[in-house]
């Protein structure tokens, strides 16, 4: 098991497999985003050597991510061969379930098990407004294929935005009363392509527990310090909620977490400033042991915090869909 500097031993990694998407969420990309050059993003077979070298760092959780990792071609078989590697003793993806009728499916029998679907919203012409494009449906039917394929429970992450979304918090909350979902309220981070955020378009997650609790008495659920989701059940049993309060309440001191962009940059935190290119060591000859040193040196060095609350915080250059959620 490896640990950063501040003892937290690190053992979850997110993979970017790409920065494309067919969307244009407001609180993750620019309207107009520039794509990698497909040359410059990792082959199915560097990802999956990069992720055999984190595990034999103590890294054994993993999720792939985008842009939209459904975009990718092939992912299926990008998902068999991470699952086939013996030490990964969990894998998921987050995708905003636009192509998720498709291949809920062929992900499945590649392996997958666990899913996080993006849905910010429970109605059509809000979804445009959020993600700039249409495809409400679609997510809404990936969602029911992915019931019927198996997948239990589904996450569903809503970013929460004042005067946005934040009126449907209760109605999204009841979904997990009805339906396999563990709903995560997430508070809108400064990661928008477009410079949007401000802090006072966040809704703290003391605020969503309140709206929540006023409607459906709450209970604590017991979890992991390093969960970024701080959960509760409904009293009466019938599913639970949890709240991701990035802004607010900062769980940093628990980070268990780094990550790798589409093109091989690694880094130790969402909002870092600073990046280790480990596709130059990929494509250049390096033996799986100096990279693996590389990783081992730039965890060491891992931020104790992301900043935002800091009076000099300045926002990465890097939107959210190009680092990877």
């Amino acid at each position: 098991m490896i640990q950063d500097s501040y003892g937290r031993a690190i053992t979850n990694c997110r993979i970017s497999v790409t920065d494309r998407c067919n969307l244009r969420c407001i609180y993750c990309m620019p309207e107009k985003p520039v794509w990698l050059p497909q040359n410059q993003v990792l082959t199915f077979e560097e990802i999956t050597r990069f992720a055999r070298i984190c595990i034999s760092l103590g890294v054994d959780h993993f999720r792939v991510t985008g842009g939209e990792p459904t975009a990718r071609k092939d992912l299926p078989e990008l998902i068999g061969m991470l699952t086939a590697l013996p030490g990964v003793r969990d894998l998921g993806m987050t995708t905003n379930g636009i192509l998720l009728e498709k291949l809920a499916k062929p992900l499945w029998d590649a392996g997958l098990r666990r899913l996080n679907v993006s849905l910010d919203t429970l109605t059509e012409e809000k979804f445009v407004h959020i993600v700039r494009r249409e495809g409400y449906g679609k997510v809404i039917a990936g969602l029911e294929r992915a019931e019927r394929v198996g997948f239990k429970p589904i996450k569903i992450n809503m970013v929460v935005m004042r005067g946005v979304n934040d009126d449907e918090v209760v109605e999204m909350a009841a979904l997990a009363r009805t339906k396999p979902y563990q709903v995560r309220f997430i508070e809108f981070m400064p990661l928008d392509g477009d410079h949007l955020w401000s802090r006072d378009k966040v809704v703290g997650a003391q605020e969503i527990l309140d709206r929540v609790q006023a409607k459906f008495p709450l209970e604590r659920s017991e979890g992991s310090l390093s969960d970024p989701a701080r959960r509760w059940r409904f009293k009466d049993g019938l599913g639970d909620i949890g709240i991701i309060a990035s802004v607010t309440e900062p769980f940093c001191f628990a980070c268990d977490r780094v990550r790798i962009t589409a093109e091989g940059k690694f880094r130790t935190c969402l909002f870092s400033h600073k990046e280790t290119d480990i596709r130059a060591m990929l494509r250049g000859g390096a033996e799986d042991g100096e990279i693996a040193a590389v990783l081992r040196g730039a965890i060491s060095k891992k931020e104790a915090g992301h900043g935002i609350n800091d009076p000099n915080f300045v926002q990465p250059a890097r939107a959210m869909y190009s680092i990877g959620g």
